[in-house]
């Protein structure tokens, strides 16, 4: 990976210059996104995320922390927090910005340490990547949480971008694909492409099937007008 949002996160910290990053996913054209979006304030936080900072509790873990607008809202409730991203170049801002734990590493190569709330926030299901992913991410995340411990994550259902065929229901091309929500997506800025990588957009109903799957609680805080979700993992009688 070339580190493009990263990157752009970097820049932005640095020159405060408002500039923007370009989407495109196989299924949608391309689409403008400010950069200054990652350094939003709470208040400036769709209500979903504020719901979902509302509900941390104890150690928490922030997972692709990108810019770090999540840690640092929760440092300064006195939480303790740790921020993580793959991208060298948002932690570094996560640093620049006074982030006091912020370190690069992928969820899954985290081991032997325990956390209260792991967040997984702005399409948390994204990093699974595609559906057959999933059983190994909740089995990662289920050993570090405490016995009380939960994760709370975000994602969106996609059914409502599908056409429908005569009789009602969605006509969903699924070459190469196990599942309507995983997307290829690709990133550009300041005219560099990203290479292209898996992104898993994740219904509510499919999360909660695969938790149960994995002896884990599943439940919904929160539904949005936009087919948006947040729901919070836990284990079984915790």
């Amino acid at each position: 990976m070339k580190d493009l949002i990263g990157k752009a996160i970097l820049d932005y910290q640095l020159t405060k210059k408002p500039n923007v990053i370009i989407t495109e996913t196989d299924i949608s054209e391309d689409e403008e996104m400010e950069i200054s979006y990652w350094f939003r304030s709470y208040n400036e936080m769709p209500e979903l995320e504020q719901i979902a900072l509302k509900a941390c509790k104890g150690k928490i873990l922030d997972v692709g922390c990108g810019a770090g607008s999540h840690t640092l809202y929760l440092e300064s409730k006195n939480f303790d927090v740790k921020a993580i991203d793959i991208s060298p170049n948002a932690i570094e801002a996560c640093k620049l910005r006074g982030i006091k734990k912020a370190e690069v590493s992928n969820i899954l190569d985290l081991k032997n340490e325990k956390f209260d709330t792991i967040l997984l926030l702005m399409n948390g299901t994204g990093i699974f990547g595609r559906l057959k992913n999933i059983t190994q991410y909740l089995e990662h995340l289920s050993t570090l949480l405490t016995e009380e411990g939960q994760i709370l994550i975000d994602s969106s259902d996609l059914i409502y971008m599908f056409d429908e065929d005569e009789d009602g229901g969605k006509w969903i091309p699924m070459e190469n694909k196990d599942y309507y929500g995983e997307l290829v997506f690709s990133v550009s800025y300041n005219g560099e492409k990203e290479n292209d990588f898996d992104w898993l957009y994740l219904d509510y109903n499919t999360l909660q099937n695969a938790s149960l799957g994995n002896n884990l609680t599943c439940e919904l805080l929160y539904e949005g007008e936009n087919f948006d979700y947040l729901a919070r993992i836990t284990k079984k009688g915790s």
